[in-house]
C-alpha cells in the first residue's frame, strides 16, 4: 500500500475523500446483550490504543436492551477520555424502525433529521463523521433524501454520508441524483461480503469503484461460519458461530466448511484470521467491519491485517469458495 499522504498499513482514505480511517472498523452490534458496558469500554479503549480510529454503530443497535442503547454506551465512553472524540471517526446509521409511529422509520426527510438529532443526543457529540442509510427506502425519492442530508451537512451535524445494504444500481442512482444537486453524495457502502457471500463482486463493487465509494464489508466471517465453527462446536465453545446466519449457512455448507478448517490448519493459521485476511485483501475494500466481543478478537483482526495471505493460499481459497460464474463483474462473469 502506498504510504503517501500519511497512509500506512493500518490506515487509508475513505473512498474518494481525504478522510483517513483504519482498515479495521470497530463494529458495535454486540454491545448490549452480548457485551456489557464495562467490557465494551475496555474493548473500545484497546481498539483505539491499537490504532483503530473507525467506530461504527447504528441508532437501533442495543435492541436487546432497548434501541439506542449502544449509542449511549459509546457516548459515555467518548465523554470518559479527553480528546477521544477528536481521535475517532464515528459512524452511525438511520432508517430502521426506532418506534411504533408511522414516521419513526425509513428515509423521509422528517425521519432523517429527527433520527440524526436523536443519535447526536445519545452519542453526546456535536457531529457524526459518517451518517449511513441502513437500507434503501423505495418510498423516498433521492431529492428528498439528499435535501435532508444536505441540511444536516450545512448545519455541521454530519460530515459525510454513506449507505448500507445497497445494490449496485442503488449506488449509481444515489450518486447521479447527488451529482445533479452538486452534492458529494455517498462516500461509502457497507455490505455483506465474505468468502461465503461473493455476489457483491458482480455489480456492487464495480459500481463503488466507478463512483469512488469506499466498500466496508460487514460480517466478514459470516456470523462465525468462517471462524472455526465446527471445531468450536466440537469443543463446546461455539457462541455466536452456532447461531443465526452462521447456523443457517452451515446446513448447506458443512462439507465446504470442514475442508476450509482443514485447509486453515494446513496453512498453520486460525480460520478467523484467514477469513479476515481474505476480505481485507479484496480489490476495492477500504475497511472491514468486525464485531468483536473481546480485546483478543481485535488482536486477531490486527494480526490478519499484518499477515496477508500468500498467492498460494489465496488460490486454494478461491478453489474452495469459487466466485460466481467466471468471476469478476457482471455481465462478463456469466458470458461464455
Amino acid at each position: 500500500m502506498s504510504t503517501t499522504g500519511g497512509e500506512d498499513r493500518l490506515h487509508t482514505r475513505l473512498g474518494r475523500t481525504a478522510l483517513r480511517v483504519s482498515r479495521i472498523c470497530l463494529g458495535t452490534v454486540n454491545f448490549g446483550g452480548r457485551v456489557e458496558e464495562p467490557e465494551a469500554r475496555e474493548l473500545m479503549d484497546h481498539a483505539v490504543d491499537s490504532g483503530i480510529n473507525f467506530v461504527d454503530t447504528a441508532d437501533m443497535y442495543g435492541w436487546r436492551e432497548y434501541k439506542g442503547y449502544t449509542e449511549e454506551v459509546i457516548g459515555r465512553w467518548l465523554a470518559s477520555r479527553a480528546s477521544l472524540r477528536d481521535r475517532v471517526v464515528l459512524a452511525t446509521k438511520v432508517g430502521n424502525p426506532m418506534g411504533e409511529g408511522l414516521n419513526e422509520r425509513g428515509l423521509s426527510a422528517r425521519h432523517i433529521v429527527a433520527a440524526c438529532e436523536g443519535s447526536l443526543r445519545r452519542l453526546g457529540t456535536e457531529w457524526i463523521d459518517l451518517y449511513q442509510m441502513h437500507h434503501v427506502d423505495r418510498d423516498a425519492g433521492w431529492d428528498e433524501v439528499w435535501q435532508a442530508m444536505e441540511l444536516l451537512v450545512q448545519q455541521g451535524k454530519v460530515r459525510y454520508v454513506g449507505s448500507s445494504n445497497f445494490a449496485g444500481w442503488d449506488v449509481a442512482a444515489a450518486q447521479e441524483a447527488a451529482k445533479a444537486r452538486h452534492f458529494l453524495g455517498l462516500v461509502s457502502e457497507q455490505c455483506l461480503y465474505n468468502l461465503a457471500v461473493r455476489y457483491p463482486e458482480l455489480e456492487l463493487l464495480p459500481a463503488a469503484r466507478a463512483y469512488g465509494v469506499a466498500v466496508l464489508p460487514w460480517s466478514p466471517l459470516h456470523g462465525g461460519l468462517l471462524s472455526g465453527v465446527l471445531r468450536k462446536t466440537a469443543e463446546g465453545r461455539a457462541v455466536k458461530s452456532g447461531q443465526g446466519r452462521s447456523a443457517a449457512a452451515l446446513e448447506g455448507m458443512r462439507d465446504t466448511i470442514d475442508r476450509y478448517e482443514r485447509l486453515c490448519a494446513d496453512f498453520g493459521r486460525d480460520p478467523a484470521e484467514v477469513g479476515l485476511a481474505w476480505v481485507m485483501s479484496r480489490p476495492g475494500v477500504t475497511s472491514t467491519v468486525i464485531g468483536p466481543r473481546t480485546p483478543g478478537h481485535v488482536k486477531d483482526a490486527l494480526r490478519a491485517l499484518e499477515s496477508p495471505l500468500s498467492d498460494g493460499e489465496t488460490a486454494e481459497l478461491e478453489e474452495l469458495f469459487p466466485p460466481i460464474g467466471q468471476g469478476g463483474a457482471a455481465p462478463d462473469a456469466w458470458l461464455t
